[in-house]
């Protein structure tokens, strides 16, 4: 029985109120009071789970079911078109299935592949954008299929819209650590790192309890914000160990911390375990907005979680050195890929 199952909650219902609901429409419209009122249920959902609802985001539902239905073209194309676009030293294009692994997880032990396809994009950066030219590393051009313009237009307007969100979040997240509301602001400068990841996780035999669609790992980002539809699949990690089924909730994005919010905060705030079983018989999408600040970013203990009883887990690192180490780790092209042979 693959971990998930074996770890199962006992109680769906109470453990699915583990997981508040917040509405971030008080702190977005600037009510009185909203913005640390909205911080203050931020910080017990990120010190205690490490996710949460995002609700009263303000994005149509027709951007997200846009952005569906372009990754579901994307993923119906023919497999050797797909690969023209194959991902690259920038992680940006096309991920195939079995390419990828949780080789950096401290949760889980992977020995196989992730059994999912993925296409990533980030920035619609033009040829003469100064990274471009200057070869830039993890600052590179997306990668389009000829003749998908629609996709293309849908694909960008979602990552444009979500890029909104993540913007007004940053004060939110700022007072949720006891640091000015424009704290955040100056590291997401410049074109924050940015990956938006279409996930297709075809339907998969469930006989080999070491086979996920995506092994039970932690996030690199800042946060990801998580679209999905009715199939179910994803699995996050309780702080009792035991693993839940969060369910679909209309018009909200569910939210994680990943490990670089983990690292600012000193531990403070939870970068918390999740992963994919797709067993429903059916195809299941998903998109991930991986919210990370740029590159060149430093990140260290925030002033506000630290004291001399409780000094600097990490040192301070540039970013795009921790995003490295993290692509090195996971993705079989990488030439710094620290295992290619797996069992």
């Amino acid at each position: 029985m693959n971990i998930f199952k074996a770890m199962a909650v006992t109680s769906v219902e109470e453990a699915t109120r583990s997981i508040p609901v917040i509405d971030f429409g008080p702190a977005f419209t600037r009510e009185p009071g909203g913005l640390d009122a909205v911080a203050r249920d931020v910080r017990r959902a990120c010190e205690s789970i490490g996710f949460f609802y995002l609700a009263g985001h303000g994005v149509p539902d027709e951007i997200v079911d846009a952005a569906f239905a372009a990754s579901r073209e994307f993923h119906a194309m023919a497999l050797e078109d797909k690969m023209r676009l194959k991902i690259n030293e920038n992680n940006i294009g096309y991920l195939p299935v079995n390419q990828s692994m949780q080789r950096a997880s401290t949760v889980h032990k992977a020995t196989r592949p992730n059994y999912n396809e993925s296409f990533f994009i980030s920035h619609d950066r033009d040829a003469d954008h100064p990274d471009i030219v200057a070869g830039t590393p993890l600052r590179g051009r997306n990668q389009w299929p000829e003749g998908h313009e629609r996709m293309r237009a849908a694909m960008v307007r979602y990552f444009k819209t979500l890029e909104g969100v993540g913007e007004r979040m940053l004060p939110v997240l700022a007072r949720a650590l006891d640091m000015p509301a424009g704290h955040f602001a100056p590291s997401f400068e410049n074109e924050a790192h940015i990956n938006l990841r279409f996930l297709h996780y075809p339907p998969q035999e469930t006989e080999d309890d070491e086979q996920f669609g995506q092994g039970p790992h932690t996030d690199n980002s800042f946060i990801t914000m998580l679209a999905r539809q009715d199939v179910p699949g994803l699995a996050v990690r309780l702080p009792g160990g035991e693993w839940l089924a969060p369910p679909v909730i209309p018009g909200t994005f569910l939210v994680n911390l990943g490990n670089v919010m983990k690292r600012w905060s000193n531990d403070r705030f939870l970068s918390t375990p999740h992963g994919v079983l797709n067993d429903s018989g059916t195809d299941r999408y998903s998109m991930a907005f991986f919210y990370s600040p740029s590159t060149a970013s430093i990140i260290e203990c925030l002033p506000s979680c630290t004291g001399p009883d409780d000094p600097p887990h990490y040192p301070p690192a540039v970013y795009r050195d921790l995003v490295l180490d993290f692509y090195n780790a996971n993705y079989f092209l990488r030439e710094g890929y620290a295992a290619k042979e797996v069992s």
